[in-house]
């Protein structure tokens, strides 16, 4: 039963999936109040609890402590209510980088009761229309550098009517920060109730379409309370650097709400390279990473050339799968593991991890407290154990879909199907074979792109590659694998051979690559996710 929203603007309420075809909810363990605003939480009562002097944010040449994060959010606050008119419930959309200035906007709307709607940079106007039209977006914020696509997006759009720039540097010279400037550092929060939709997630899936998924003030705590307390064992020294946009919900999990919940520090960056990493690890001496198996590739050979990296004491692999040579290469330089897991936006963040004292290669690991999987068959039956299936997963998160889209097809008698297809052995670990959409049946055999991947990238040659399925008239499909070789390798017919005859010393003789493309670079996301379906359709 929903508690009684905070909410004047009831869009958000009123576009919930009915709840009949919500996933099952375990919400044992997560017990918050009733009123809960998940950004009051993360600011102004970790300045309550003694954390004021602690540094919370580092970007763009400064730090800045979590009293003054307190009070540039509750002055931001008073700027969007008193002048910009946001009602609580209103949509507000952030358009920014990875910096300090995001991470505050996105904290003031939700003082303020909005429900807030992160994007990426290098959305276009076409694409940010879509996203209001759907969540019926009527306030933006917009470092100024970044104004044109979103002034474009406006221009035409009969909702969107306020869009207000903000300094998204260190100098605070932009029409929101004026605004801001002589505001009081209190603010009275709006006492959103904990099941208050605080975020809309959009996905990043295959489709083109985008669907927004619904994340509560409870939700936004949980995932801290739950896979950063029991997985990473955060604690107030802690810095946290990694490369996923905090447009996405990993990124906005791993580099603000995982931090900010304990007292730690995020640095952020606004282009996260693998060279921008190092330096930055080096510099502040970083102990938690987020970033994709390739640039812990990148980071393995900075460490070949003199890197110190040693203040790593949690590399959290994203985006992809994790290659089990990448994961043995890390764990033989540095004797810590690399922890795997995999989430969803729809699940909010990380529901199956490996831990510190349990981990091993090529293995998802096991469900994080809280969170309950199985493997299933076509028909939603149950698999036994070692049978490649589809994953179902319910616990205290879950997918509610704004407005109900594809509701049906992502929860299924109370448990959230992910699209991954997985096994899990008889000791109850659960390893990844491929997304659904991703496994290759080639002559009657069933063949996980992923494998091979991990085949190639075992051999010297290879830098990065990315496995599909393509027609094939004799076989129904064959498997095609594009590489990215090393620097100073060169594509040539011995190449391609001496790839294939290394998968089928590898694995089973019958998954190698009977085509072998070579490429400069592979289609990725903004998380580092390899696109393959561009590869399937150059189109």
């Amino acid at each position: 039963m929903l508690k009684p929203s905070a909410h004047h603007d009831s869009f958000a309420r009123d576009n919930l999936p009915p709840q009949h075809m919500w996933p099952d909810l375990i919400l044992d363990g997560f017990n918050y109040p009733d009123r809960l605003n998940a950004a009051v939480e993360l600011t102004d009562k970790m300045v309550e609890r003694g954390f004021g002097d602690h540094t919370a944010l580092i970007g763009n040449g400064r730090r800045r402590t979590y009293k003054e994060l307190s009070d540039w959010t509750n002055r931001l606050a008073h700027a969007l209510v008193e002048d910009l008119g946001v009602k609580p419930g209103n949509r507000v959309l952030i358009r920014s980088a990875n910096n300090p200035a995001m991470v505050a906007c996105w904290l003031a709307a939700t003082k303020a009761g909005a429900v807030v709607v992160n994007t990426m940079p290098m959305l276009r106007a076409v694409e940010l229309k879509k996203y209001v039209e759907l969540a019926e977006i009527t306030h933006a914020l917009c470092d100024t550098r970044l104004m044109d696509e979103l002034t474009l997006c406006a221009k035409d759009s009969p909702i969107l009517n306020t869009v207000v720039g903000f300094d998204g540097t260190s100098n605070h010279d932009a029409e929101l920060d004026r605004l801001a400037l002589e505001k009081s550092v209190k603010f009275d929060a709006i006492e959103t109730s904990q099941d208050d939709v605080a975020l809309l997630g959009f996905t990043s899936g295959s489709t083109g379409v985008p669907k927004a998924t619904m994340h509560f003030h409870r939700d936004l705590l949980i995932i801290a309370d739950g896979y950063a307390r029991e997985v990473l064992n955060v604690h107030p020294d802690d810095v946290f650097v990694g490369s996923p946009p905090l447009a996405f919900t990993f990124g906005l999990g791993g580099l603000a709400i995982f931090p900010l919940r304990f007292g730690a520090a995020a640095t952020l960056l606004e282009q996260a390279t693998p060279p921008n990493m190092i330096e930055i690890i080096e510099k502040f001496k970083a102990t938690v990473s987020f970033t994709a198996p390739t640039a812990y590739r990148a980071m393995l050979k900075a460490m070949e050339e003199g890197a110190d990296l040693s203040s790593l004491r949690a590399a959290v692999s994203a985006g992809e799968t994790l290659p089990a040579p990448v994961y043995e290469e890390w764990m033989s330089k540095t004797g810590k593991p690399m922890l795997d897991g995999i989430g969803a936006t729809e699940m909010l963040h990380i529901f199956i991890s490996n831990r510190f004292d349990d981990h091993r290669p090529a293995c998802t690991g096991k469900p994080v407290t809280g969170y309950e999987a199985k493997i299933i068959g076509p028909k939603g039956e149950d698999l036994p154990d070692g049978e490649v299936g589809r994953l179902a997963v319910r616990g205290p998160t879950g997918c509610r879909y704004l407005r109900g889209a594809r509701q049906e097809e992502y929860v299924q008698n109370g448990w959230n199907i992910t699209g991954d297809a997985f096994t899990r052995d008889a000791d109850g670990y659960f390893h990844f074979a491929a997304r659904n959409d991703d496994m290759i049946i080639s002559s009657g055999y069933n063949i996980a792109g992923p494998e091979v991947e991990a085949a190639l990238l075992a051999h010297d040659a290879v830098a990065e590659c990315a496995v599909i399925g393509v027609p094939d008239e004799e076989r129904g499909a064959i498997v095609q694998a594009h590489v990215v070789l090393m620097s100073g390798i060169e594509p040539s017919d011995t190449m391609v051979k001496t790839l294939q005859d290394h998968v089928k010393a590898t694995i089973a003789p019958f998954k190698y690559p009977r085509s072998v493309i070579f490429t400069d670079t592979l289609p990725k996301t903004a998380t580092g996710k390899i696109q393959r379906f561009r590869l399937k359709d150059p189109e």
